[in-house]
């Protein structure tokens, strides 16, 4: 493999039970490339964020990420693989029972971080990096959506993934502040992360260019960025 290469699938079908999602995928994405996902609901773009991060089982093909093949994972090494990524999620997914800070020591600890003064120093940076220095003793419902986002993004870097998974990430933002997520998401990729989004939003494509990747009819192939994009066709 490529050490550049952090994802390479050849020739992978996703199933779910029975089902064909998404047959004879084959793309590679390098460190430090952003990738959109696009396709209208249940194309597949949420089962290939899935797969990468081996809570779809991979049944055939092909698939390397991070240097762990998906075929071969053991159940025990799947959260080393997660700890080489980042999850962000749409609806945030924070625990609303607990402010900023803890949201984030809860996540360190679970992945073994034990002492108190590194996990601290840790909390700072990725507030520091997320411009949410200063809201540390935040409850939840007193930060705005887009700074809910932002916190998301914090709890994804914590452990300094090779790979950043976003799926929809600015759904339910404003403009504004979808515009903030996405700089943040890009100055992730120059930090040469992998970037992966799946999105509706076609004016951030435009605003924001990166890799595109068209989910359809069990299809997955990459749109040339000269093509002009039939958004239209790809709305729920």
């Amino acid at each position: 493999m490529d050490q550049d290469k952090i994802i390479e699938f050849e020739n992978v079908t996703i199933f779910q039970k029975e089902n064909i999602i998404l047959k004879d995928i084959s793309f590679s994405l390098s460190k430090g490339e952003f990738a959109y996902l696009i396709g209208k609901v249940g194309s597949g773009k949420s089962s290939l964020i899935k797969t990468i991060n081996a809570e779809i089982p991979l049944t055939n093909g092909k698939a390397i990420v991070a240097g762990f093949s998906l075929r071969k994972i053991k159940l025990r090494q799947v959260p080393y693989l997660r700890r080489k990524m980042g999850i962000v999620f749409q609806d945030f997914q924070l625990l609303i029972d607990r402010n900023v800070h803890d949201n984030l020591s809860f996540v360190l600890k679970a992945t073994g971080w034990k002492l108190q003064n590194n996990i601290e120093q840790r909390i700072e940076e990725v507030l520091d990096k997320t411009e949410l220095s200063g809201k540390s003793n935040k409850k939840i419902h007193e930060l705005s959506g887009g700074e809910q986002q932002r916190l998301a993004i914090a709890r994804a870097i914590l452990n300094d993934p090779e790979i950043i998974l976003a799926d929809e990430p600015t759904g339910n933002l404003d403009p504004d502040a979808s515009s903030e997520i996405m700089n943040l998401l890009m100055e992730l990729k120059m930090q040469n992360r992998a970037v992966i989004m799946a999105t509706h939003n076609h004016g951030l494509i435009k605003k924001f260019p990166g890799r595109t990747f068209k989910c359809e009819k069990n299809i997955l192939s990459e749109l040339d960025n000269s093509e002009e994009i039939d958004f239209a066709s790809l709305m729920e």
